[in-house]
């Protein structure tokens, strides 16, 4: 039973969590999120954004910044939970 497991189970174990990393990677794109934060800067210097816009999207971008950061940890370190 071990042995059949082993042989058809493992591979698609092994396809799922590499397409769930890899999902989470595009998700949680540090990146992207980097990119918005200086875009965001940019628009409130050349006066396109007022400081509250700026000051409540700065905040959002940096949590999210935070939160993929951690993710990718996370992936990297092979200890992502999935609560379903």
């Amino acid at each position: 039973m071990f042995l059949l497991d082993d042989l058809f189970v493992r591979p698609f174990i092994s396809i799922i969590d590499a397409l769930h990393a890899m999902a989470l990677e595009e998700l949680y794109d540090v990146e992207g999120i980097r990119d918005a934060l200086k875009e965001n800067q940019l628009l409130y210097e050349i006066g396109e954004l007022d400081e509250e816009t700026y000051r409540e999207r700065k905040e959002t971008l940096e949590e999210e910044l935070r939160v993929a950061r951690e993710v990718h940890e996370q992936v990297r370190n092979k200890t992502i939970e999935v609560n379903a």
